[in-house]
């Protein structure tokens, strides 16, 4: 027991895949999963922060830390990007230990430009290592899970997306992307013991350290993100579907929120633009209920309709 009598939390026999870990926030998680027991393989391509180059010596460098730490670890330098380098980093985690119970979606690039200047490449770029680089990690991971009923996903989006950011609207769509993402995949691994979450973390990484001024840089550390990310990989941790915030210590929880719904005309008879308008402040007000899933929420929007079929 803890000080605190405190069961500690463990993933000594547990294997977790990090992307994007040769530094910053993938590092962080990385290096607390090996220090509390965890097998791990460090993916990252090691490539700059708009994509460009690709030096193995990142992942090899947080494999060494680890390693000399007492902890186990291999490298992965496959990219993201590609269904084939999806598989080939699931395919190093069950090579070097035989299963894959956590899966952190981290590795991610940036290419910012106000949207007339998006050219078609910066937005495919942007999409391909997010949004498709989750999936073509996440697929081949989930199968793995199904197989031995047990898994934690953990996805990366950002405030970008869920809240949005000047010049970023190839990011931000990804990482929103991703939440809808999330949201589908945690009812399909609700059988399989499969949570499923998306982290919005806020660090000084090498992605945004020209934008972090210098006297906030040691208060925005990856590792004040690294416990929120580790809780929701573990056994512990029964929550799936949900969106938390992580930055300097401070914690919170996002969600999508619907208002209750208003009927503006008679059962039956199509409204008209006019009444829109008119009743625009009922309708344009935010409520605060939070549905489960697509279905929940359909149901709750047409109240009317299902009480007089069940009446």
């Amino acid at each position: 027991m803890s000080p605190n009598n405190v069961t500690p939390i463990r993933f000594d026999d547990r294997v977790a895949i990090v992307t994007g870990a040769g530094g910053g926030l993938g590092r962080a998680y990385a290096r607390a999963l090996a220090e509390r027991g965890a097998r791990v393989v460090v993916n990252d391509l090691g490539c700059a922060r708009d994509g460009a180059g690709d030096a193995r010596d990142s992942a090899d460098t947080v494999v060494a830390e680890i390693r000399a730490a007492g902890g186990q670890a291999v490298a992965n330098y496959d990219s993201v990007a590609t269904p084939e380098g999806g598989a080939q980093i699931v395919q190093t985690a069950l090579q070097a230990f035989g299963r894959v119970d956590i899966l952190i979606n981290n590795a991610g690039i940036i290419r910012d430009k106000t949207f007339p200047k998006m050219t078609p490449e910066m937005w495919q770029q942007v999409v391909a290592a997010h949004l498709n680089g989750a999936y073509h990690v996440t697929h081949p991971t989930f199968l793995t899970m199904r197989d031995q009923n047990y898994g934690r996903i953990v996805f990366t989006t950002s405030s970008a997306g869920l809240f949005g950011n000047f010049g970023q609207t190839n990011y931000g769509a990804a990482k929103m992307g991703l939440v809808g993402f999330m949201h589908c995949l945690k009812l399909e691994g609700e059988r399989y013991n499969i949570n499923v979450n998306c982290v919005a973390p806020l660090a000084f990484t090498r992605i945004n350290a020209e934008i972090i001024p210098e006297n906030l840089q040691a208060s925005l550390k990856p590792e004040y993100v690294a416990p929120l990310v580790l809780y929701l990989c573990a056994r512990e941790c029964s929550v799936s579907g949900n969106i938390y915030n992580a930055a300097m210590g401070y914690f919170s929880r996002t969600a999508l929120v619907t208002s209750p719904t208003v009927q503006i005309s008679a059962p039956g008879k199509i409204p008209t633009v006019e009444e829109i308008h008119r009743h625009w402040n009922s309708i344009d007000a935010v409520g605060d209920q939070v549905f489960n899933d697509a279905v929940s929420a359909l149901f709750a929007m047409t109240p009317s309709e299902r009480n007089e079929e069940s009446g």
